[in-house]
């Protein structure tokens, strides 16, 4: 261990003024005893977690009829509920704000600026609830969109929220078969889609997949079409029930937004699994629920505050938009952005983080290295003194990303790794405010989140790699999967590997911090002579590598064993010869252990991902061993999957 992994690389200041300290002593009171740093105060939310969120209702100031009971049946996983008694309303809680600060301002790319005040975004709600209303729109009846991470974006889901209704998304680049696979399965009675999009400097127009996408959903349906190109009329034009948002709207004058209080399990969001083994799996997410688990993240291990302005790099086909969206609920300012973070340059989140103020900014793990191998160092060029926080999902941060951040972007960051997902439109682990931040850490579980480390047998493991598993209910696991009456599909997904506990699927390991390292997907994991490797042990090692951009592992069934296969997308110019290979292999061997090291690795032009960025180890080892992959719509890129394919490399 280097002397760089023996002191953190952040320290919180005045943690007395943090929203967190603020709660612990309010829950000193409830508790009856002291709990004066994270970890007791974590033991106590998990030990007593109706108190728990029975407080954080309280001190959140969440809207709505809480009822008498904060929880029944924990002891059964699934099967427990949260305030069984309570009503309230998603949208309720997020527009509690009706003044002229901003809002919402957003970015796309550098083709459009907009901003909409809270009297702006309340106004908005109000017309598009009185038009979803006269569509026949009622509790829980399903709206669709495939729109850009914009205002009226936001606008549309709590005014589907408002009413009791049940909102799904995905972004515009998903195609016809991927928006089916997902919008078809749940039979929407509104279909909302922009009029088309940018990315990367180009203009992308999405009128003939619409048309395709509207014939396969229930006749009937209203279609509303987004202006963002200034395309509206005319694609709306082209669709079965079709008219433009300003047509919609025409008629309704803005009025105070009513809200419709429904059962704290009553459904909100239904999200979809990445689809890469499969059609997608659609999950329902819980109004109640997703409410206050967010409102957990985003005030206590986020700190945000009423006025502070935070920021997240994601589309609408990921959990991150739904949770980027309740910072609203906090008073919050949302800046949103679409289209690519780096055109026209890597400067550009940047330069929307000094203009803007942002006091939170939210990416992935892949931009934080990408940004690093551009050459850019943002602390010569960039005020940062706004941002306090920097969030990083979507895969395992690597150490030398941890270093980058603090040595290139900010040396005072609260530098948060989170992890999470889809499954829980939240996180298991994530940051904590009042603990030090060490070199490649997620910092700790979240507040309420009872999280452990299993060996094969079930058995807690102090040290050692295993799944990473969630021993109590939570609020914000699924209410279930849609067309699945029974909860055979769900419990078969997260409970049939240990009764009565949440078995996540990531391959993780305590570290003596009381923080956690992930290692990948357990499904991904490699299993050379019957010992487990995580892939992303691999890649921290490989990515440090100027010349490697991205990597990506398998096993390949070999010999009646399994060896380990890693390919590489290199930057230009760059090539694969022996001493590189040499070096690859040097980096893993050290810096992870000889079991680590490759078999074979092999160059590829790209590397298959999901649309969210996530790369598709399940798929790539499907085609190297000549086996069908079940949904190509699932992939952003899926020609990149024909890289892979009868290798000669991989033949000896």
């Amino acid at each position: 261990m280097g002397e760089q992994d023996n002191r953190p690389l952040w320290q919180p200041s005045h943690t007395g003024d943090l929203p967190i300290t603020r709660f612990a002593r309010e829950a000193e009171t409830r508790a009856g005893r002291a709990l004066g740093d994270y970890d007791s105060l974590h033991g106590w939310s998990v030990e007593d977690p109706a108190a728990f969120w029975d407080l954080l209702w309280d001190v959140c100031g969440v809207i709505g009829d809480k009822g008498d009971r904060a929880a029944i049946d924990l002891d059964r996983m699934p099967g427990a509920r949260f305030f069984p008694d309570a009503r309230l309303n998603y949208a309720e809680n997020m527009l509690r704000r009706g003044d002229d600060a901003d809002a919402l301002v957003f970015r796309g790319e550098d083709r459009v600026e907009s901003r909409l005040s809270w009297r702006d975004l309340n106004e908005l709600v109000s017309r598009l609830q009185q038009a979803l209303a006269d569509f026949g729109v009622e509790p829980g009846d399903r709206v669709a969109a495939l729109m850009p991470n914009m205002p009226e974006t936001i606008a549309a889901m709590l005014a589907v929220a408002s009413i009791g209704a049940v909102w799904s998304s995905a972004s515009p680049d998903f195609g016809p078969r991927g928006a089916l696979d997902r919008f078809g399965q749940i039979a929407p009675k509104v279909f909302i889609a922009c009029d088309g999009y940018y990315y990367a400097g180009k203009t992308i127009a999405v009128a003939d997949k619409l048309r395709e996408i509207v014939a396969g959903l229930p006749d009937g349906m209203a279609v509303i079409v987004v202006p963002y190109l200034g395309r509206a009329d005319e694609v709306a034009a082209s669709l079965p029930n079709g008219r433009s948002l300003d047509a919609a709207l025409a008629s309704y004058e803005a009025r105070p937004v009513t809200f419709r209080r429904m059962p704290f399990s009553h459904p909100l969001y239904i999200l979809f699994s990445s689809g890469t083994t499969g059609v997608p799996k659609c999950i329902v997410h819980s109004a109640g629920g997703t409410l206050l688990q967010h409102l957990k993240e985003h005030h206590l291990q986020s700190s945000v505050v009423r006025d502070e302005r935070v920021f997240y790099f994601t589309t609408c086909g990921w959990m991150m938009w739904n949770w980027l969206v309740s910072g609203l609920g906090m008073g919050a300012t949302l800046l949103l952005y679409d289209g690519s973070p780096f055109h026209p340059s890597p400067e550009v989140l940047f330069d929307y983080a000094v203009a803007e103020r942002m006091n939170v900014f939210g990416t992935s793990a892949k931009y934080i290295d990408a940004v690093r191998k551009s050459g850019l160092r943002p602390i010569e060029h960039f005020d940062l003194s706004t941002v306090r926080m920097m969030m990083s999902t979507g895969s395992p941060l690597a150490p030398e990303s941890f270093d980058f951040v603090y040595e290139a972007i900010k040396p005072d960051i609260h530098l948060a790794s989170i992890s999470g997902g889809t499954d829980i439109v939240s996180c298991f682990v994530l940051g904590v405010p009042n603990k030090p931040v060490w070199r490649g850490e997620i910092q700790g579980p979240g507040l309420g989140m009872a999280m452990d480390v299993l060996d094969e047998d079930g058995t807690p493991m102090a040290s050692g790699k295993g799944e990473l598993v969630c021993k109590r209910p939570f609020p914000s696991m699924p209410i279930g999967f849609w067309n699945d009456p029974d909860g055979v599909r769900y419990r078969a997904a997260y409970f049939e590997r240990f009764p009565n506990i949440w078995c996540h699927g990531d391959f993780a390991e305590w570290t003596r911090h009381g923080g956690i390292v992930i290692h990948g997907r357990s499904d991904a994991t490699l299993n050379p002579g019957g010992v487990r490797i995580g892939t992303a042990e691999i890649y921290s090692q490989v990515e440090a590598i100027p010349e490697v951009v991205e990597a990506l592992a398998i096993g390949q069934d070999w010999e009646d064993d399994v060896r380990i296969v890693l390919f590489v997308r290199l930057s230009p110019g760059a090539t694969l010869d022996d001493g590189l290979v040499a070096r690859i292999k040097s980096a893993i061997r050290s810096g992870a252990s000889p079991r680590h090291v490759p078999a074979r690795i092999v160059a590829v032009d790209d590397i298959p991902r999901t649309k969210s960025g996530k790369i598709v180890e399940l798929a790539v080892r499907e085609v190297v061993h000549g086996r069908p992959v079940k949904n190509m719509e699932a992939l952003a890129n899926p020609e990149a999957l024909a890289l892979f394919r009868d290798r000669k490399e991989l033949a000896d």
